[in-house]
């Protein structure tokens, strides 16, 4: 790149250089990529931020192979890659899982991210995918928590796209000289999110005079902050007594009981606001449930003001 410097590229490089700043020389960085304008543009900035720093930094390219010339298109991200100097390999996954083709191919890309122990995994989701998981999440009617978003940081993945739009990303990868591909499931409407990304979000842009998606992700971190607190009050209260139960804040023993249902077993893509709601009844509105089924094959039952989690009983 010649002459001044982009000012999105500046912000992106920005972004990026916090994301990395408590690791340590040597660690072990990859970069997710798919071959999309988002994952090409973190890959280009994050090989400048990290350039002569020390970090051990791959990029992997991740081939869900749901397409014909999936292969292909993997191959052309990784020579784009070397061509800017960051090394970069292909990751071939097999897409077959619970909870739909989205959470298969999800649960398969992490998975391949994570193959080899790493200090962090860079994630390219941006601004625009944190409104459609915020818009997702509230019309699910899942919970606070699912309404708070994408965290900038889950446990080794780190999200440092997620203030830059997807224009952004494409303004980068021009910049860099890089060729993006278009996934064809980005504009089917098939799919919920791209629903979302197509209709719902340009009509709120339309009604509410511009800046939704910045404004849905603001609410998102803010909410997200309440909610970690809450969380961590929670975490100190460990007790399925019947009477200690009732004697917590509803919003502290819901975290409770949410707790206890993963801990024993419960699907936590699938566990919604409605099983809380009936482990709550259990303790607020008793009056002899047998038991309440939960996802992934988990049940609860009240024992002598006990909450006892366990196996669903085969019948």
């Amino acid at each position: 790149m010649g002459g001044a410097l982009d000012p999105t590229v500046a912000s992106a490089r920005t972004a990026v250089r916090a994301a990395l700043a408590d690791l340590k020389p040597g660690s072990r960085v990859v970069i997710g990529v798919s071959g999309g304008a988002d994952s090409l543009a973190l890959a280009a900035i994050a090989e400048f931020v990290v350039r002569g720093g020390g970090l051990d930094v791959t990029a992997v390219v991740v081939d869900h192979r749901l397409q014909a010339g999936s292969d292909d298109v993997a191959r052309r991200a990784v020579a784009q890659l070397e061509g800017i100097g960051l090394p970069a390999r292909i990751e071939a996954v097999e897409v077959d899982g619970p909870g739909g083709p989205e959470a298969a191919a999800r649960a398969a890309r992490m998975a391949a991210l994570t193959t080899d122990p790493v200090d962090a995994v860079l994630l390219a989701h941006t601004r625009d995918d944190q409104a459609e998981t915020v818009l997702l999440g509230l019309g699910r009617g899942s919970g606070s928590r699912s309404i708070a978003g994408m965290a900038p940081r889950s446990g080794v993945f780190r999200r440092p796209f997620l203030d830059i739009s997807r224009d952004d990303t494409e303004q980068i990868c021009r910049a860099h000289g890089l060729t993006w591909w278009v996934d064809p499931h980005n504009a089917d409407p098939v799919y919920r999110r791209v629903r979302l990304r197509s209709e719902v979000l340009p009509l709120l842009e339309d009604v509410l005079d511009g800046g939704v998606a910045a404004a849905l992700g603001r609410t998102a971190s803010q909410l997200r902050a309440d909610l970690d607190h809450l969380d961590d009050l929670a975490a100190a209260a460990h007790s399925l007594q019947v009477g200690d139960l009732a004697a917590m804040a509803p919003a502290i023993r819901s975290r409770v009981l949410r707790r206890a249902a993963l801990d024993a077993g419960a699907r936590a893509d699938e566990l919604a606001a409605g099983h809380i709601g009936e482990l709550d009844r259990l303790v607020t509105d008793w009056h002899g449930q047998l038991r309440v089924e939960l996802p992934g094959g988990v049940s609860c039952r009240r024992v002598d003001r006990v909450l006892v989690f366990g196996a669903t009983a085969r019948q």
